[in-house]
């Protein structure tokens, strides 16, 4: 028997040793990308356009920042990518957490065959109503305005069950005692359930935030007027387009990696504030029925 428990004890430890081996090869094919861009955006031009992978700052520098913030423009497309993340990502949390609270109701008629609708909508891949949404929103001359970008993916059926998952872990006796009392269904909604359901509204703002700064088709199917482009949309014109065309003005590495550094500083900047929560929630929510 102690020979059995030593093989068990060994192998148990050879397993540890190579879960932590491939986590740390992992985590490497993640920090090491980062820190280059890090390097070659705090580069000087002639610096960065060595053909290294560089992890430390050759000949530091910050006018990659100030060529991609005056010469480039920059500071509109972030702009608009910031109307559109905030403004859509507050309509998408409100719509989504409405929608999941009309489906935590009983006595909902139907209730089933509309949750098995939404089951539906997710099945269907994005490209296949790529064109007939292009047409509805040009008949509603919502081309080539910010409000496009706001009401595509305005509610999706992933965060409407999302959010219906963490209301139905609230004891509904709950609100039905609240309207004994008078109060309303909206503000039952407000101040019982938003606010018990804070691990939820994390997950699903985190996940509608990313996504809505990361946006790049519908910006690219919506949008040709070059003063309503967001932040992607910009970055790819001067990454991958400037560089397979020629060009007389020459965009270095150090532009190019200084422009991806400011696309990412605002999710790095708005995950510590949800990172409590939003970790309750991915383990709350993947234990619901």
């Amino acid at each position: 028997m102690g020979d059995r428990y030593d093989r068990l004890g060994w192998a148990n430890r050879t397993f540890d040793a190579l879960n932590a081996g491939f986590l740390i090869l992992l985590m490497l094919t993640m920090i090491i990308p980062f820190l280059n861009v890090l390097a070659l955006a705090f580069s000087s031009g002639i610096a960065s356009m060595q053909p290294d992978i560089v992890l430390i700052p050759k000949d530091f520098s910050t006018e990659g920042f100030v060529t991609v913030w005056s010469s480039l423009d920059l500071w509109r497309p972030l702009l608009n990518s910031t109307i559109v993340t905030l403004s859509g990502t507050a309509l998408h949390v409100l719509l989504s957490s409405l929608a999941g609270y009309v489906f935590i109701h009983p006595h909902l008629p139907g209730r089933k065959l509309m949750i098995s609708f939404i089951l539906l909508t997710m099945m269907v891949p994005q490209e296949a109503v790529m064109i007939p949404l292009y047409v509805v929103n040009k008949d509603l001359h919502l081309i080539n305005t910010l409000s496009v970008l706001v009401l595509s993916g305005l509610v999706s059926g992933f965060s409407i069950l999302l959010m219906r998952n963490f209301f139905s872990a609230i004891p509904y006796e709950m609100a039905e005692s609240a309207k004994i009392d008078g109060a309303g269904e909206l503000r039952v909604f407000f101040t019982m359930y938003m606010r018990l359901a804070a691990a939820g509204l994390a997950t699903v703002t985190l996940y509608e935030f990313v996504g809505r700064w990361n946006m790049l088709t519908p910006a690219v199917m919506y949008i040709t007027d070059m003063a309503k482009i967001t932040l992607q949309v910009a970055l790819k014109s001067m990454i991958v387009d400037s560089a397979a065309t020629s060009s007389s003005y020459l965009i270095t590495t150090n532009v190019r990696m200084a422009g991806i550094v400011i696309s990412v500083l605002p999710l790095i900047a708005v995950y510590p504030f949800v990172q409590r929560h939003f970790m309750k929630g991915i383990l709350a929510g993947a234990n619901k029925e």
